[in-house]
């Protein structure tokens, strides 16, 4: 199924895009997409794939065009995202996970000459970035730090035990996070750039699961020496509000998107290959079409709406830090991956046994195994019950506009 616009519109003047950035997007998907089904039976990264996106110039679109890059927006990077997580949902939520620590250092790196430099060789050379928040005891809180960084003559020394680094091996640098210092808190954490020469890692444990195999999203132990200038200058307390939450939950929720477009695309082909067969006559799954096609409408629309919320108010500090705007970016991940899943079941129900089956064109197996890591990543349980004393203190709406 072709890729649609997610948002109506941008914040973006017209022919201010990225050039041909759809076309440019269609052809690393396609090269995904004629590997997806290696890189999951052999849970490996996709390396054609990521060279494709390279040739493509994509790993650098964000990337202000002062450093070399496009200026690409966020709704650019969330088309990218549904594109390719449509094609290979491990090479959309690889090139997700890179871009929100572009994001990052973007949106945070205030003037940094160091981080500069690094932004401009990711857009020129096209380095791939890691992302590094979990480890140890904490596991999914990404907003508490156990390993901190430790200063001495203008450089930064940190060893950190990482549950998961998603591609890292491939990677060619890692952004973590950290604490500021060993006497410091928890949540006192800084955002840590690194490079392929900056570091060592050890493997910790490997990577052999249901779905999203392809992330390649081992454990390590992260040995990282560095100048201490590629220490984001911002805290991370207000990265993550800022812009992590956002952008991660944003460009997660496309790439679910675009797997639950492509499973809905298979269902559509199902009914119509139904239909064909039979003499007109409409299978039973086409019910189940159906609601895909309603379930996917609501995930875009909940997406779209999100996007634009977000974009009217990014520059806006005081507006991002709202109790509002904060609980209705971290429940949009909630309701995209709830969605996502329930896409990619009634697709594989519209297609029967035939969408059961690993081995016909119709067939769900993998899309299904991979949207079900979607309410997993970050625990909708966990946001749930961390929300719910906010909800308890949020006002009911007394009507349907307010």
């Amino acid at each position: 199924m072709e890729a649609q616009r997610m948002t109506a519109g941008s914040v973006r003047a017209i022919g201010t895009r990225p050039k041909d950035l759809a076309a440019r997007a269609r052809a690393a998907a396609e090269v995904a997409g004629a590997d997806a089904a290696a890189v999951d039976a052999a849970a490996r990264f996709p390396s054609g794939a990521f060279a494709q996106i390279r040739k493509q110039k994509l790993l650098g679109i964000q990337v202000p065009q002062s450093l070399d890059g496009e200026g690409a927006s966020l709704d650019d990077l969330a088309d990218v995202c549904y594109i390719l997580g449509g094609a290979c949902a491990s090479t959309g939520l690889i090139y997700a996970m890179h871009q929100i620590k572009i994001a990052c250092i973007v949106r945070h790196a205030k003037g940094n000459a160091a981080l500069e430099r690094i932004l401009r060789r990711v857009a020129t050379e096209q380095l791939l970035l890691a992302s590094s928040t979990t480890e140890g005891q904490a596991g999914g809180n990404v907003r508490s730090s156990e390993a901190a960084i430790e200063r001495e003559a203008g450089h930064v020394s940190l060893e950190r035990k990482a549950t998961v680094i998603s591609y890292a091996v491939e990677a060619d640098g890692i952004v973590t996070t950290a604490r500021r210092a060993a006497d410091a808190a928890g949540s006192d954490q800084v955002l840590l750039v690194l490079l392929k020469a900056d570091y060592t890692l050890e493997r910790l444990q490997s990577w052999d699961t249901l779905g999203m195999r392809g992330t390649h999203s081992e454990g390590f132990t992260l040995r990282a020496r560095a100048p201490a200038d590629q220490v984001l200058p911002e805290p991370y307390e207000k990265i993550h509000p800022q812009t992590m939450v956002p952008y991660a939950h944003l460009l997660w929720g496309s790439v679910w998107a675009g797997i639950a477009a492509a499973a809905a695309g298979k269902a559509q082909a199902f009914i119509r290959h139904a239909v064909r067969q039979s003499n007109g006559q409409v299978p039973p799954g086409a019910a189940h079409f159906t609601q895909a096609m309603s379930t996917l409408r609501m995930l875009r629309g909940v997406l779209g709406a999100a996007l634009r919320s977000y974009e009217a108010v990014m520059s806006d500090e005081k507006a991002i830090a709202a109790l509002e705007f904060q609980s209705m970016i971290t429940l949009t991940k909630v309701q995209a991956s709830e969605l996502a899943v329930a896409t990619v079941l009634h697709s594989l129900r519209a297609c029967g046994l035939s969408g059961f089956r690993n081995d016909t064109e119709f067939s769900i197996g993998r899309h299904l195994r991979d949207v079900l890591s979607a309410p997993l990543m970050i625990n909708n349980d966990r946001i749930l019950s961390n929300l719910a004393t906010t909800s308890l203190m949020t006002p009911l709406p007394t009507s349907i506009s307010g």
